[in-house]
Protein backbone atom coordinates (compact mmCIF):
# COMPACT_ATOMS: atom_id res chain seq x y z
CA UNK A 1 0.00 0.00 0.00
CA UNK A 2 1.25 3.47 -0.92
CA UNK A 3 0.40 6.00 1.79
CA UNK A 4 0.80 9.74 1.34
CA UNK A 5 1.20 11.19 4.82
CA UNK A 6 0.51 14.94 4.87
CA UNK A 7 1.98 16.85 7.82
CA UNK A 8 2.06 20.54 8.54
CA UNK A 9 4.12 20.87 11.71
CA UNK A 10 1.11 21.63 13.88
CA UNK A 11 0.63 19.93 17.22
CA UNK A 12 -1.81 17.58 15.45
CA UNK A 13 0.84 16.19 13.10
CA UNK A 14 1.97 13.74 15.79
CA UNK A 15 -1.54 12.24 15.82
CA UNK A 16 -1.37 11.73 12.05
CA UNK A 17 2.00 9.99 12.36
CA UNK A 18 0.64 7.82 15.20
CA UNK A 19 -2.27 6.78 12.95
CA UNK A 20 0.18 5.41 10.39
CA UNK A 21 2.40 3.80 13.05
CA UNK A 22 -0.61 2.00 14.51
CA UNK A 23 -1.18 0.05 11.28
CA UNK A 24 -0.50 -3.66 11.51
CA UNK A 25 1.20 -3.76 8.12
CA UNK A 26 4.10 -1.61 7.07
CA UNK A 27 4.29 -0.20 3.59
CA UNK A 28 5.58 2.56 1.39
CA UNK A 29 4.99 6.02 2.85
CA UNK A 30 5.71 9.41 1.33
CA UNK A 31 5.78 12.17 3.93
CA UNK A 32 4.58 15.40 2.33
CA UNK A 33 4.35 18.97 3.46
CA UNK A 34 3.38 22.06 1.49
CA UNK A 35 4.85 25.49 2.12
CA UNK A 36 2.83 28.52 1.08
CA UNK A 37 4.60 30.32 -1.80
CA UNK A 38 5.07 33.50 0.21
CA UNK A 39 6.89 31.47 2.88
CA UNK A 40 9.07 29.41 0.54
CA UNK A 41 12.27 31.40 0.41
CA UNK A 42 14.41 30.62 -2.60
CA UNK A 43 18.05 30.41 -1.70
CA UNK A 44 20.59 31.87 -4.09
CA UNK A 45 24.03 30.34 -3.65
CA UNK A 46 25.67 33.44 -5.14
CA UNK A 47 24.48 35.57 -2.20
CA UNK A 48 25.47 35.08 1.42
CA UNK A 49 22.79 33.57 3.65
CA UNK A 50 21.92 36.37 6.03
CA UNK A 51 18.93 34.75 7.68
CA UNK A 52 20.35 31.35 8.57
CA UNK A 53 19.11 28.53 6.34
CA UNK A 54 17.71 26.48 9.21
CA UNK A 55 15.36 29.31 10.11
CA UNK A 56 13.63 29.51 6.71
CA UNK A 57 10.16 27.96 6.51
CA UNK A 58 11.24 25.69 3.64
CA UNK A 59 14.30 24.42 5.53
CA UNK A 60 12.33 23.89 8.74
CA UNK A 61 9.67 21.98 6.80
CA UNK A 62 12.32 19.81 5.14
CA UNK A 63 13.72 18.98 8.57
CA UNK A 64 10.22 18.11 9.84
CA UNK A 65 9.39 15.68 7.02
CA UNK A 66 12.83 14.06 7.33
CA UNK A 67 12.31 13.56 11.06
CA UNK A 68 8.86 12.00 10.43
CA UNK A 69 10.24 9.73 7.68
CA UNK A 70 13.11 8.62 9.94
CA UNK A 71 10.61 7.82 12.69
CA UNK A 72 8.50 5.75 10.30
CA UNK A 73 11.59 3.97 8.96
CA UNK A 74 12.61 3.01 12.49
CA UNK A 75 9.25 1.21 12.73
CA UNK A 76 9.74 -0.75 9.50
CA UNK A 77 8.12 1.57 6.97
CA UNK A 78 9.81 2.42 3.67
CA UNK A 79 9.52 6.20 3.96
CA UNK A 80 10.52 9.03 1.67
CA UNK A 81 9.95 12.77 1.80
CA UNK A 82 8.78 15.61 -0.38
CA UNK A 83 8.32 19.31 0.36
CA UNK A 84 6.66 21.49 -2.23
CA UNK A 85 5.69 25.14 -2.37
CA UNK A 86 2.01 25.81 -2.94
CA UNK A 87 -1.48 25.65 -1.54
CA UNK A 88 -1.76 22.45 0.53
CA UNK A 89 -5.17 21.66 -0.98
CA UNK A 90 -3.64 21.47 -4.43
CA UNK A 91 -0.23 20.09 -3.49
CA UNK A 92 -1.65 17.09 -1.59
CA UNK A 93 -4.13 16.08 -4.29
CA UNK A 94 -1.60 16.51 -7.11
CA UNK A 95 1.14 14.61 -5.28
CA UNK A 96 -1.24 11.75 -4.46
CA UNK A 97 -2.25 11.48 -8.09
CA UNK A 98 1.27 11.77 -9.52
CA UNK A 99 2.71 9.28 -7.00
CA UNK A 100 -0.31 6.96 -7.41
CA UNK A 101 -1.07 6.85 -3.69
CA UNK A 102 -3.60 4.32 -2.43
CA UNK A 103 -4.37 6.38 0.66
CA UNK A 104 -3.86 9.92 1.95
CA UNK A 105 -3.57 10.26 5.73
CA UNK A 106 -3.90 13.76 7.11
CA UNK A 107 -5.24 15.71 10.05
CA UNK A 108 -8.70 17.20 10.30
CA UNK A 109 -8.61 20.04 12.75
CA UNK A 110 -12.31 20.70 13.09
CA UNK A 111 -12.38 24.35 12.01
CA UNK A 112 -15.95 25.43 11.55
CA UNK A 113 -18.06 28.48 10.98
CA UNK A 114 -16.66 31.71 9.58
CA UNK A 115 -12.99 30.69 9.78
CA UNK A 116 -13.61 27.52 7.76
CA UNK A 117 -15.52 29.41 5.08
CA UNK A 118 -12.84 32.09 4.87
CA UNK A 119 -9.77 29.91 4.58
CA UNK A 120 -11.41 26.74 3.31
CA UNK A 121 -10.81 23.38 4.86
CA UNK A 122 -7.74 21.64 3.50
CA UNK A 123 -9.08 18.27 4.69
CA UNK A 124 -12.48 18.87 3.12
CA UNK A 125 -10.96 19.92 -0.19
CA UNK A 126 -8.58 16.96 -0.31
CA UNK A 127 -11.36 14.49 0.57
CA UNK A 128 -13.53 15.98 -2.15
CA UNK A 129 -10.93 16.06 -4.94
CA UNK A 130 -8.59 13.11 -4.27
CA UNK A 131 -8.90 10.07 -6.52
CA UNK A 132 -7.80 7.72 -3.75
CA UNK A 133 -9.10 7.08 -0.25
CA UNK A 134 -8.51 9.73 2.40
CA UNK A 135 -8.17 9.05 6.12
CA UNK A 136 -8.80 12.10 8.29
CA UNK A 137 -7.29 11.88 11.75
CA UNK A 138 -8.91 13.90 14.50
CA UNK A 139 -7.39 14.63 17.87
CA UNK A 140 -9.33 12.76 20.51
CA UNK A 141 -10.87 15.15 22.99
CA UNK A 142 -10.04 14.49 26.58
CA UNK A 143 -12.81 14.71 29.15
CA UNK A 144 -12.87 18.00 30.95
CA UNK A 145 -14.34 18.81 34.32
CA UNK A 146 -17.47 20.09 32.53
CA UNK A 147 -18.08 16.69 30.89
CA UNK A 148 -18.34 14.84 34.20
Amino acid sequence: MRILLAVDGSRYSADVVDAVLSRTETGLVRVLSAVAPEQALVTDSSRPDLSGAASTPMKATEELVKWVADSLASHGFDAGTVVKPGDPREVIVTEAENWQADLIVMGAYGHSGVRSRQIGSVAESVAKHARCSVELVRKQRTASRHDA
